[in-house]
């Protein structure tokens, strides 16, 4: 590796599996500190001792508004110093006809995706604004510029994302702040986990399925850019994935 992250304090939400915490072990491998954030405390601890000296698990119910609103002061105390980036990646999924979903569970999922996302981002911009620098990445999703037709609550929650990210990039640019998102196709993580068994063995093997490493590799990308630019949506999909 290359230490690209050198210097860097980063901290990452859902990073207890999946996409989150691909992006904690190669940033932290780029030479950053990484707050993981997650409410699996045990499990987060377990991560951390592997990952090493640069790992620092924050276990934090994301549903707990007045917490995540004053969050900042207890990352910056792990890592020692101010916040370069944030990386919004908590989510959940739920897929299905529209006519035969359960809107207790969109209530959740919807209130995961969309209110705890904006709340976290809201938690750590002031600091940048101040400070006249930072990142912000979001984890979306190719579902929040293409409606899929067997995800209408999914996809309705990452259109929000999208528009969240960019009217309030425009906001803070000015700023020197940098807001993007990652917009992956399917990737094996827990989200696909109520897939019918039949779609997902037909995915792995036509080869439609991405590594939450290969969404961790784009994410470095876009923090490792030009001060000068912005990735404003970078889409991932696997190759065989015609969309």
């Amino acid at each position: 590796m290359s230490n690209t992250m050198q210097g860097k304090n980063i901290a990452i939400t859902g990073a207890a599996s999946g996409i989150g915490l691909a992006c904690a072990t190669i940033l932290i491998e780029e030479g950053a500190k990484v707050v993981l954030i997650d409410r699996a405390e045990e499990q987060l601890q377990k991560i951390c001792k592997n990952l090493g000296d640069n790992a620092f698990p924050f276990a934090i119910d994301l549903f707990d508004g007045p917490k995540v609103s004053t969050m900042l002061p207890k990352i910056e105390e792990l890592v020692g110093g101010p916040l370069d980036a944030f990386h919004a990646n908590v989510g959940s999924y739920i897929g299905g006809a529209a006519a035969e979903g359960n809107p207790d569970e969109w209530d959740r999922m919807l209130n995961l995706n969309i209110n705890t996302t904006f709340r976290c981002v809201q938690a750590v911009l002031p600091a940048m604004i101040k400070r006249r620098k930072g990142d912000i990445i979001f984890t979306s999703s190719i579902s929040g510029v293409v409606p899929v037709v067997w995800e209408p609550i999914y996809t309705a929650s990452k259109f929000a994302i999208q528009a969240f990210l960019h009217s309030t990039r425009r906001q803070v640019s000015q700023y020197g702040i940098r807001m993007g998102a990652v917009l992956p196709g399917p990737v094996v993580t827990a989200l696909l986990d109520d897939w019918p068994k039949a779609k997902m063995e037909e995915a792995l093997a036509n080869g439609s399925l991405m590594q939450p490493r290969e969404v961790a590799e784009a994410v470095l990308f876009m923090l490792t850019r030009s001060p000068s630019v912005v990735v404003r949506d970078l889409v991932i999909l696997p190759n065989t994935v015609d969309l």
